[in-house]
């Protein structure tokens, strides 16, 4: 699936430059015909061309790749208790308003992200509106063209609808899209597409990158779960795990590192590349091309961006039972101490034990930053006071990887390191999160517990001399979960632990009914230390979800000149 953008515009330069000996039959330049897209290759072409844009770095501007970023790390991050926006308080600016929820209807960071998904409906649509009449593909060939053009648009408006939360259905049917009403979520259509998905594909193609049975099956339980559906959920997710071909990694850190792509444990892995030929390389995880540390010598000098926060870090701690500290409610005294002045990153300041997955996920002073060195302090921060000492670390390259990172423009950082989107270790937390609620909860404990073993038996962060860099430590439950309650509170901070800084967090808070609890005990303690969050709340039942672009309620009326789009509710 790698270097697919290029496939598309071969084909497209192709149609453009055929030509007809029926001077009155002149084609509209840049469009292909219906006869040439409606055969094998033109529909390839066409489902390549909608798979090229799930990476959310098909569009023309930065700020608009960087909104829509399948990685979601402003929607699902920034917006969360996971991470700071990070850089400087001027630098993308737009950002700011998301993550003190101040953001409104012209935002545009809103537009943006509302422009690139729809841009991926529109390119299934397109799919599913030429499959019919191609008459060079089997019956076989057809569904599962029409089952993987589903499955992307039914990603395509889950994100929408998680961001937006009721947009206008817009399918291959729809002939006038301004017209087009946004009152409901579209859940039900989106169900019916994966269900499709699930119906059609196969359990495995001799390409990586296309969707499966099996990621088809993990989506829609994902789907059931983001609507609290967790009967339904809950044998999609048992048949994943049990009957799927699919295992944990041995150690936590490989799901991060160029050289695993494509696991054992990948489900369905958006596909990265980099030194292919593409101006400033937008197929290597562009949407991501801010998020790279300030300063670090041979890697830069850009950019800064999405920095973890004090309450992420400290989330890490254990107790002396190697167990998470679940009864302990986020304070400024929480909060772990570094040294600003550190030069040569031998002194780690907090001596506490810590989950060992914190520095896979997190860059701390005076810890080893992959192969890059140790971690100096602010000499690698562009802006302190807007982001912290801290840094992001999971899709970062090695220093030895250097070559596979593109060296063209400034994004000196984009790499070829894949986005997994689902993953074993997803199928196992939520499964559990199942079990807590309508299932059992021996079988809960189990499968949290399987995740924690995987993290005691991970490799842990050392310094060059082989001494651990910090006091790591993780144990599983000895006793079964006391109740759903408990079990809930134990899985959602191991999802937080396993996940951290991969844009599911906020999602996770709404969908658990604690978004506003949550986040503003964050904002309130973290306030006392980040200016930029002093005095900013979350206002339940308005910030779960964010403003309907202005701009596309300007543009949807109808026949009468009215707003067809209503705006969500208190924007």
């Amino acid at each position: 699936m790698k270097k697919i953008l290029f496939l598309s515009f071969i084909f497209v330069a192709g149609l453009i430059s055929s030509c007809t000996n029926d001077w009155f039959e002149i084609k509209p330049k840049g469009q292909g015909s219906p006869a040439t897209l409606t055969s094998k290759t033109g529909i390839e072409y066409l489902l390549t061309g909608t798979y090229a844009v799930v990476d959310g770095t098909h569009l023309p501007t930065d700020g608009a790749v960087w909104a829509s970023a399948v990685s979601n790390w402003v929607w699902g991050s920034v917006a969360s208790d996971d991470a700071y926006k990070g850089s400087d308080y001027g630098d993308q600016a737009t950002i700011n308003p998301v993550e003190a929820f101040t953001a409104d209807a012209d935002n545009g960071y809103v537009a943006n992200h509302w422009q690139g998904l729809f841009d991926g409906v529109i390119r299934a649509n397109d799919v599913l509106r030429y499959l019919p009449e191609t008459e060079d593909m089997n019956e076989t060939e057809k569904l599962q063209a029409e089952a993987q053009a589903k499955f992307l648009r039914a990603h395509f408006y889950v994100e929408l609808t998680m961001v937006h939360g009721k947009v206008p259905y817009i399918d291959e049917n729809t002939e006038t899209p301004k017209t087009v009403a946004n009152d409901h979520l579209l859940w039900p259509e989106i169900e019916t597409d994966m269900k499709f998905a699930v119906s059609n594909l196969p359990e495995s193609w001799n390409e990586v990158g296309r969707a499966t049975k099996w990621a088809a099956k993990t989506y829609l339980a994902r789907i059931y779960l983001l609507q609290g559906k967790y009967s339904e959920a809950l044998p999609l997710l048992d048949d994943v795990y049990t009957n799927g071909p699919f295992e944990l990694m041995e150690s936590y850190e490989q799901n991060y590192l160029i050289e695993f792509n494509n696991n054992k444990e990948s489900i369905f892995e958006i596909q990265y590349a980099t030194n292919d030929g593409a101006s400033g390389s937008p197929n290597g995880g562009w949407g991501d091309a801010l998020n790279f540390p300030h300063g670090v010598a041979g890697m830069g000098t850009c950019c800064g961006f999405f920095q973890p926060t004090h309450s992420l870090v400290s989330a890490y701690r254990v107790g002396d039972d190697g167990l998470p500290l679940l009864d302990d409610t986020y304070s400024a005294d929480d909060m772990l101490p570094y040294d600003t002045d550190i030069t040569k990153g031998e002194d780690v300041m907090y001596d506490g034990l810590v989950d060992p997955r914190l520095d896979h996920t997190v860059g701390r002073p005076g810890i080893p930053f992959l192969d890059w060195g140790i971690h100096v302090g602010y000499g690698w921060i562009r802006d302190p006071s807007n982001g912290g000492p801290y840094l992001y670390k999971k899709n970062m390259f090695k220093q030895s990887e250097k070559g596979l990172a593109t060296t063209t423009g400034w994004a000196t950082g984009v790499n070829p390191n894949n986005f997994r989107k689902f993953r074993f270790g997803h199928v196992i937390l939520w499964l559990a999160e199942c079990e807590a609620q309508v299932g059992s909860l021996d079988r809960a404990t189990d499968l949290v517990n399987e995740i924690r073993s995987r993290a005691k038996d991970s490799n842990v962060v050392r310094f060059s001399d082989g001494t651990p860099a910090a006091n790591y430590m993780v144990e599983t439950y000895d006793d079964t979960f006391e109740s759903k309650e408990f079990a809930m509170k134990a899985i959602q901070h191991e999802t937080r632990m396993e996940f951290a800084m991969e844009g599911l967090r906020f999602f996770d808070l709404v969908r658990w009914g604690i978004a506003a609890d949550v986040m503003n005990n964050y904002l309130s303690v973290e306030g006392t230390k980040m200016t930029h969050l002093s005095g900013k709340s979350f206002t339940a039942g308005k910030h779960e979800r964010w403003p309907i672009p202005q701009t596309q309620r300007d543009l949807s009326v109808d026949e009468t000149g009215a707003t067809v789009l209503e705006q969500t509710p208190g924007y």
